[in-house]
């Protein structure tokens, strides 16, 4: 097989998920794992091969450990997390993914504590804390988030003199209380 031959091959492989070139095996085997499990792991378009995890199609029920594998993902933009039976246990799986733009955590069992864990997500973008435990002192946390664009806090703890505070350290970020 001709080299051309070969990078035809793995491209398109890496287009249907089934591997790329230069891939660490462990993040091979993670997203098996997850794919076993029936979350969603896909490239986020044809030209950008970094990753969306979606747990909302996951055909077993997730806890705390299903989020293991996700350590070993060097590529992971995207996280959907949404309605899962996950705790601030579950968090120390994610909090090193510094490649990670949006995360959502809504109506997970989540509570301040797993903010503290996520504060060195320096690249994100987008989170979604809708129907969470959150309150003002977690958005303390997220005061050093410095790139958030968008924040999700309806039916949260959190009160209207928490959100001031958070908008004035990140005057940027769109927070969405749901009124």
């Amino acid at each position: 097989m001709s080299v051309a031959n070969l990078r035809s091959t793995a491209l398109m492989l890496g287009r249907l998920g089934l591997g790329q070139a230069g891939d660490p095996e462990a993040e091979k085997k993670a997203i098996a794992k997850l794919k076993e499990w029936g979350v969603l792991v896909l490239e986020i378009a044809q030209n950008d091969n970094r990753l969306d995890v979606s747990y909302i199609t996951a055909q077993t029920k997730i806890g705390n450990d299903n989020l293991a594998p996700l350590k070993d993902l060097t590529r992971l933009a995207q996280l959907n997390l949404r309605g899962q039976e996950i705790t601030d246990d579950a968090i120390p799986h994610i909090a090193g993914q510094k490649t990670l733009v949006k995360l959502h955590l809504e109506k997970t069992k989540i509570t301040d504590k797993a903010l503290e864990l996520i504060k060195g997500l320096e690249n994100l973008e987008y989170l979604n804390l809708y129907g969470t435990e959150i309150t003002d002192a977690g958005l303390a946390q997220v005061e050093n988030l410095k790139k958030l664009k968008a924040l999700y806090l309806w039916m949260t703890k959190v009160t209207d003199a928490g959100v001031m505070k958070l908008q004035q350290a990140l005057p940027m970020c769109k927070i969405n209380r749901g009124t």
